[in-house]
């Protein structure tokens, strides 16, 4: 395992209202940003879906551990400025999924650096 990488890897899926996403981008960065830098700590990135199922919003966030994840969930939920991110964005999400997935150490790709 690199020293970058996470064991642990929250991956969420919002399925936003047709035709909304630019406004939920906006909530999202302007509201929910601030407050998830500040307890999640840097995400591993953000995307939009393009097949398959549309509208979706897609964020990745990597912790340590379990311990590490509960710790700073709690913390974000704990934040002060979370229930207005939450009434800004709610008539804007239809669907929330949320996997937290376990990173594999794949023994031929040890010292690859792609190509």
């Amino acid at each position: 395992m690199t020293p970058t990488a996470k064991a642990l890897v929250d991956h969420r899926i919002y399925t936003i209202q047709p035709r909304r996403m630019p406004e939920f981008i906006e909530v999202f960065d302007r509201l929910a940003m601030p407050i998830l830098l500040a307890t999640l700590g840097s995400p591993m990135g953000f995307w939009v879906s393009q097949v398959g199922p549309l509208n979706q919003f897609v964020h990745l966030w990597g912790y340590d551990d379990l311990a590490d994840y509960e710790r700073r969930s709690i913390a974000r939920d704990a934040h002060a400025d979370f229930p207005a991110y939450l009434s800004a964005s709610g008539h804007l999400i239809v669907a929330q999924e949320t996997r937290l997935i376990r990173r594999v150490d794949m023994p031929s790709l040890r010292g690859f650096t792609g190509g």
